[in-house]
């Protein structure tokens, strides 16, 4: 569970406003092992301060429009999960379109993982293995720490691993 802590104004000093498990965290049931959690989402021009709402509780789309912003913490299980016998990409798919709208739709129908969004991407990987896999089959093996900046091309994310990664991002929404 992901912890947020969230601070604000009151009479012109700091405080603490939130502190606790983000609320949008889901664990997928169709994919074991897959986590994500929408931790906060602002507008093209954010106010401050902050009214004291969690603006991800009214979020209708995990992308954002342009010059909006979505900070997403996603766990990916091994690749292996996805090849077992027992898993449904039917039963996947509803799941991510009910609890990733807007994301969900832009993944390809071929349950290849490719996707593309309208959006500039800050992703840190902060645990585990990914490797990022864009067109032609050209890959980045990825560790902790790493970084990577997804210029709203095409692509897909893998885990060829045995463990679980832990991925942060933040997606500004642009014109297309």
């Amino acid at each position: 569970m992901v912890r947020r802590i969230v601070t604000g104004e009151r009479d012109g000093r700091s405080v603490i406003v939130s502190d606790g498990p983000v609320s949008t965290t889901h664990d997928y049931a169709a994919v074991p092992g897959f986590q994500t959690t929408l931790a906060w989402a602002t507008q093209a021009v954010p106010s401050l301060p902050q009214d004291g709402t969690d603006p991800v509780a009214t979020v209708r789309s995990v992308t954002p429009d342009p010059h909006g912003t979505r900070l997403i913490v996603v766990q990916f299980p091994p690749d292996s999960v996805m090849a077992s016998p027992q898993f449904d990409p039917v039963a996947a798919g509803e799941e991510y379109a009910r609890h990733l709208p807007g994301l969900a739709e832009a993944f390809e129908p071929d349950g290849s993982g490719m996707h593309k969004t309208r959006s500039v991407d800050y992703d840190i990987i902060v645990s585990g293995e990914l490797w990022l896999e864009v067109d032609g089959g050209e890959t980045r093996h990825l560790k902790a720490g790493d970084i990577v900046i997804q210029n709203g091309t095409r692509h897909a994310w893998r885990n060829r691993s045995e463990q679980p990664a832990v991925m942060v991002a933040v997606l500004v929404g642009a014109d297309r």
